[in-house]
Protein backbone atom coordinates (compact mmCIF):
# COMPACT_ATOMS: atom_id res chain seq x y z
CA UNK A 1 0.00 0.00 0.00
CA UNK A 2 2.90 2.59 0.11
CA UNK A 3 2.80 4.87 -3.02
CA UNK A 4 5.99 7.27 -4.14
CA UNK A 5 3.25 9.72 -6.00
CA UNK A 6 1.83 12.33 -4.26
CA UNK A 7 -1.56 11.27 -2.26
CA UNK A 8 -4.63 12.26 -4.39
CA UNK A 9 -6.40 12.17 -1.29
CA UNK A 10 -6.78 14.23 2.25
CA UNK A 11 -8.69 13.42 5.55
CA UNK A 12 -9.45 16.23 7.71
CA UNK A 13 -9.91 15.54 11.45
CA UNK A 14 -11.71 18.31 13.44
CA UNK A 15 -10.83 19.16 17.09
CA UNK A 16 -12.60 19.59 20.40
CA UNK A 17 -15.54 21.46 20.38
CA UNK A 18 -16.61 21.23 16.89
CA UNK A 19 -17.65 18.29 14.07
CA UNK A 20 -16.55 17.69 10.41
CA UNK A 21 -18.49 20.83 9.35
CA UNK A 22 -15.45 23.37 10.56
CA UNK A 23 -13.90 22.14 7.51
CA UNK A 24 -15.97 22.77 5.15
CA UNK A 25 -14.53 25.84 2.94
CA UNK A 26 -11.56 23.50 3.15
CA UNK A 27 -12.71 21.01 1.32
CA UNK A 28 -13.93 23.12 -1.52
CA UNK A 29 -10.65 24.37 -1.92
CA UNK A 30 -9.08 20.83 -1.99
CA UNK A 31 -11.59 19.59 -3.80
CA UNK A 32 -11.07 22.43 -6.60
CA UNK A 33 -7.44 21.50 -6.68
CA UNK A 34 -8.26 17.91 -7.91
CA UNK A 35 -8.28 16.21 -4.19
CA UNK A 36 -10.85 13.42 -3.14
CA UNK A 37 -11.60 14.98 0.38
CA UNK A 38 -12.84 13.08 3.67
CA UNK A 39 -13.96 14.48 7.01
CA UNK A 40 -15.09 11.76 9.72
CA UNK A 41 -16.59 12.43 12.79
CA UNK A 42 -15.49 10.88 16.21
CA UNK A 43 -18.01 8.25 17.13
CA UNK A 44 -21.49 9.63 17.96
CA UNK A 45 -20.76 12.81 15.31
CA UNK A 46 -22.58 13.19 12.31
CA UNK A 47 -21.55 15.00 9.32
CA UNK A 48 -23.13 18.87 8.23
CA UNK A 49 -25.16 21.17 10.34
CA UNK A 50 -27.64 18.49 11.52
CA UNK A 51 -24.92 16.97 13.41
CA UNK A 52 -23.94 20.44 14.91
CA UNK A 53 -27.60 20.65 16.14
CA UNK A 54 -28.17 17.21 17.06
CA UNK A 55 -24.97 17.50 19.37
CA UNK A 56 -26.53 20.84 21.24
CA UNK A 57 -30.15 19.03 21.50
CA UNK A 58 -28.09 16.00 22.69
CA UNK A 59 -24.87 15.52 23.58
CA UNK A 60 -25.05 12.44 25.32
CA UNK A 61 -23.39 10.04 22.45
CA UNK A 62 -20.26 12.11 23.63
CA UNK A 63 -20.51 10.79 27.01
CA UNK A 64 -17.20 8.52 27.88
CA UNK A 65 -16.06 9.53 25.19
CA UNK A 66 -11.91 8.33 24.89
CA UNK A 67 -8.78 9.13 22.64
CA UNK A 68 -8.28 5.53 21.83
CA UNK A 69 -12.06 5.02 21.06
CA UNK A 70 -11.76 7.72 18.19
CA UNK A 71 -8.64 6.88 17.29
CA UNK A 72 -9.57 3.38 16.41
CA UNK A 73 -12.72 4.66 14.78
CA UNK A 74 -10.26 7.02 12.81
CA UNK A 75 -7.71 4.45 11.68
CA UNK A 76 -10.56 2.04 10.61
CA UNK A 77 -12.15 4.36 8.12
CA UNK A 78 -8.73 5.47 6.91
CA UNK A 79 -8.04 2.05 6.71
CA UNK A 80 -10.78 1.36 3.90
CA UNK A 81 -9.20 3.89 1.66
CA UNK A 82 -7.90 2.77 -1.43
CA UNK A 83 -4.80 4.69 -1.19
CA UNK A 84 -2.47 6.42 1.96
CA UNK A 85 -3.85 9.55 2.36
CA UNK A 86 -2.96 13.10 3.44
CA UNK A 87 -3.75 13.10 7.36
CA UNK A 88 -4.68 17.20 8.31
CA UNK A 89 -5.75 17.32 11.94
CA UNK A 90 -6.81 20.77 13.90
CA UNK A 91 -6.30 21.03 17.66
CA UNK A 92 -6.61 17.48 18.82
CA UNK A 93 -7.75 16.29 15.39
CA UNK A 94 -3.92 17.24 15.17
CA UNK A 95 -3.07 14.94 17.77
CA UNK A 96 -4.76 12.35 16.08
CA UNK A 97 -2.85 12.89 12.73
CA UNK A 98 0.79 12.35 14.72
CA UNK A 99 -0.82 9.21 16.78
CA UNK A 100 -2.49 7.81 13.45
CA UNK A 101 1.22 8.22 11.29
CA UNK A 102 2.39 6.69 15.21
CA UNK A 103 0.59 3.54 14.17
CA UNK A 104 1.41 3.51 10.52
CA UNK A 105 -1.53 5.17 8.65
CA UNK A 106 -1.01 8.02 6.13
CA UNK A 107 1.22 8.64 3.78
CA UNK A 108 1.83 12.68 5.19
CA UNK A 109 0.19 14.26 8.20
CA UNK A 110 -0.13 18.12 9.19
CA UNK A 111 -0.71 19.04 12.68
CA UNK A 112 -2.34 22.23 12.89
CA UNK A 113 -2.59 23.43 16.56
CA UNK A 114 -2.15 20.26 17.93
CA UNK A 115 -2.39 19.02 21.49
CA UNK A 116 0.73 17.67 23.43
CA UNK A 117 0.90 13.90 22.84
CA UNK A 118 2.22 12.24 26.05
CA UNK A 119 6.16 13.13 26.27
CA UNK A 120 5.35 17.50 25.42
CA UNK A 121 6.14 19.06 28.52
CA UNK A 122 5.43 22.81 27.26
CA UNK A 123 2.22 24.30 29.63
CA UNK A 124 2.31 28.14 28.87
CA UNK A 125 0.06 29.69 31.49
CA UNK A 126 -2.32 30.74 28.52
CA UNK A 127 -2.66 27.13 27.67
CA UNK A 128 -3.82 26.21 31.35
CA UNK A 129 -6.32 29.32 31.38
CA UNK A 130 -8.26 28.36 27.97
CA UNK A 131 -9.18 24.51 29.45
CA UNK A 132 -9.91 25.66 32.98
CA UNK A 133 -13.23 25.94 32.77
CA UNK A 134 -13.48 21.74 32.04
CA UNK A 135 -10.47 20.74 33.80
CA UNK A 136 -11.39 22.18 37.18
CA UNK A 137 -13.88 20.46 38.01
CA UNK A 138 -13.12 16.42 37.66
CA UNK A 139 -17.10 15.53 37.48
CA UNK A 140 -16.51 16.38 33.96
CA UNK A 141 -14.04 13.90 33.02
CA UNK A 142 -17.17 11.39 32.64
CA UNK A 143 -19.31 13.74 30.41
CA UNK A 144 -19.75 16.01 27.97
CA UNK A 145 -18.59 19.84 28.37
CA UNK A 146 -19.49 22.85 26.85
CA UNK A 147 -17.93 26.06 26.24
CA UNK A 148 -19.51 29.31 26.83
CA UNK A 149 -19.56 32.21 24.34
CA UNK A 150 -17.25 34.30 26.04
CA UNK A 151 -14.23 30.88 26.78
CA UNK A 152 -14.57 29.95 23.41
CA UNK A 153 -13.78 33.72 22.18
CA UNK A 154 -10.96 33.78 24.59
CA UNK A 155 -9.81 30.26 23.36
CA UNK A 156 -10.45 30.08 20.08
CA UNK A 157 -11.01 33.22 18.12
CA UNK A 158 -9.24 36.14 19.97
CA UNK A 159 -8.33 37.26 16.43
CA UNK A 160 -12.01 38.20 16.05
CA UNK A 161 -14.85 41.16 17.44
CA UNK A 162 -17.22 39.85 19.76
CA UNK A 163 -20.07 39.45 16.51
CA UNK A 164 -17.65 37.81 14.50
CA UNK A 165 -16.55 35.14 17.15
CA UNK A 166 -20.41 34.54 18.05
CA UNK A 167 -21.14 33.71 14.18
CA UNK A 168 -18.32 31.55 14.48
CA UNK A 169 -19.78 29.98 17.93
CA UNK A 170 -23.32 29.94 16.85
CA UNK A 171 -22.28 27.48 13.35
CA UNK A 172 -19.56 25.54 14.57
CA UNK A 173 -19.33 25.22 18.84
CA UNK A 174 -20.89 21.80 20.37
CA UNK A 175 -19.92 20.05 23.69
CA UNK A 176 -16.94 17.88 23.78
CA UNK A 177 -16.38 14.58 25.77
CA UNK A 178 -14.52 15.78 29.29
CA UNK A 179 -12.53 12.58 29.27
CA UNK A 180 -10.72 13.25 25.92
CA UNK A 181 -9.23 16.54 27.88
CA UNK A 182 -8.42 14.96 30.83
CA UNK A 183 -6.54 12.11 28.91
CA UNK A 184 -4.30 14.49 26.98
CA UNK A 185 -4.06 17.20 30.22
CA UNK A 186 -2.53 14.24 32.79
CA UNK A 187 -0.61 12.03 30.00
CA UNK A 188 2.29 13.15 31.43
CA UNK A 189 1.60 11.55 35.07
CA UNK A 190 -0.56 8.70 33.45
CA UNK A 191 1.37 5.20 32.91
CA UNK A 192 0.09 3.55 29.49
CA UNK A 193 -1.60 6.64 29.20
CA UNK A 194 -3.71 7.15 25.60
CA UNK A 195 -1.47 9.55 24.00
CA UNK A 196 1.68 7.54 24.07
CA UNK A 197 3.57 8.03 21.37
CA UNK A 198 7.07 6.97 19.76
CA UNK A 199 9.16 9.79 19.08
CA UNK A 200 11.97 7.94 17.36
CA UNK A 201 9.85 5.95 15.00
CA UNK A 202 11.99 6.36 12.23
CA UNK A 203 9.35 4.44 9.75
CA UNK A 204 6.33 7.21 10.18
CA UNK A 205 5.45 9.12 7.56
CA UNK A 206 6.15 12.62 7.21
CA UNK A 207 5.07 15.21 9.45
CA UNK A 208 4.45 19.11 9.32
CA UNK A 209 3.47 21.14 12.65
CA UNK A 210 1.87 24.17 12.17
CA UNK A 211 1.38 26.98 14.92
CA UNK A 212 -0.70 30.04 15.38
CA UNK A 213 1.75 32.83 16.79
CA UNK A 214 -1.86 34.19 18.92
CA UNK A 215 -3.39 30.47 20.07
CA UNK A 216 -4.05 30.62 23.46
CA UNK A 217 -5.26 27.57 23.73
CA UNK A 218 -2.52 25.51 22.26
CA UNK A 219 0.53 28.26 21.60
CA UNK A 220 3.53 28.07 19.60
CA UNK A 221 6.25 26.40 22.56
CA UNK A 222 3.65 23.46 22.20
CA UNK A 223 3.84 22.73 18.57
CA UNK A 224 7.46 23.91 18.78
CA UNK A 225 8.81 21.25 21.34
CA UNK A 226 7.08 18.60 19.42
CA UNK A 227 8.57 19.40 16.15
CA UNK A 228 12.29 19.49 18.47
CA UNK A 229 11.49 16.31 20.15
CA UNK A 230 10.50 14.52 16.71
CA UNK A 231 13.09 15.83 14.46
CA UNK A 232 15.68 14.83 17.36
CA UNK A 233 14.71 11.62 17.73
CA UNK A 234 13.47 10.63 14.36
CA UNK A 235 14.97 10.04 10.85
CA UNK A 236 12.04 10.57 9.50
CA UNK A 237 10.85 14.07 7.86
CA UNK A 238 9.33 16.50 10.72
CA UNK A 239 8.98 20.22 9.55
CA UNK A 240 7.62 23.14 11.46
CA UNK A 241 5.96 26.53 10.23
CA UNK A 242 4.66 29.59 12.74
CA UNK A 243 2.14 32.09 11.57
CA UNK A 244 2.78 35.00 13.87
CA UNK A 245 -0.58 36.11 13.64
CA UNK A 246 -2.93 33.74 13.84
CA UNK A 247 -5.23 32.43 16.64
CA UNK A 248 -5.97 28.58 17.59
CA UNK A 249 -9.02 29.34 14.80
CA UNK A 250 -6.23 29.41 12.00
CA UNK A 251 -8.14 27.44 9.88
CA UNK A 252 -11.21 30.04 9.59
CA UNK A 253 -10.11 33.16 10.12
CA UNK A 254 -8.95 35.60 7.38
CA UNK A 255 -6.14 33.95 5.71
CA UNK A 256 -6.88 30.45 5.67
CA UNK A 257 -6.41 30.21 2.20
CA UNK A 258 -2.65 30.80 2.66
CA UNK A 259 -2.81 28.26 5.05
CA UNK A 260 -4.27 25.53 3.39
CA UNK A 261 -1.96 26.20 0.52
CA UNK A 262 0.78 25.83 2.26
CA UNK A 263 -0.47 22.64 3.77
CA UNK A 264 -1.34 20.60 0.38
CA UNK A 265 1.70 21.87 -1.43
CA UNK A 266 4.12 20.81 1.53
CA UNK A 267 2.34 17.38 1.49
CA UNK A 268 3.59 17.04 -2.60
CA UNK A 269 7.15 17.60 -1.81
CA UNK A 270 7.67 17.08 1.91
CA UNK A 271 10.80 18.75 3.07
CA UNK A 272 12.32 19.21 6.61
CA UNK A 273 12.04 22.88 7.50
CA UNK A 274 11.73 25.00 10.63
CA UNK A 275 10.37 28.22 9.66
CA UNK A 276 9.71 30.31 13.14
CA UNK A 277 10.04 34.00 12.32
CA UNK A 278 10.98 35.97 15.77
Amino acid sequence: MDQAAPPDTVVLIHGLWMTPLSWEHWVTRYEQRGMKVHTPGYPGIEQGEAGVEALRRDPSPLAGLGVREILDHLAGFVATLDTKPLLVGHSFGGTFVQLLLDAGYGAVGVSIDGAPVKGIRALPFSEIKATFPVLHNPANKNRPVSLTEKDFHHAFTNNLSDEESKAVYDRYAVPVSGRILFQGGFANVTPHAATAYDFANHDRAPLLFIAGGRDRILPPAVQHENYKKNAKHSRAVTAYKKYPGRSHYTCGETGWEEVADFVLDWAFEPTPLDLDPR
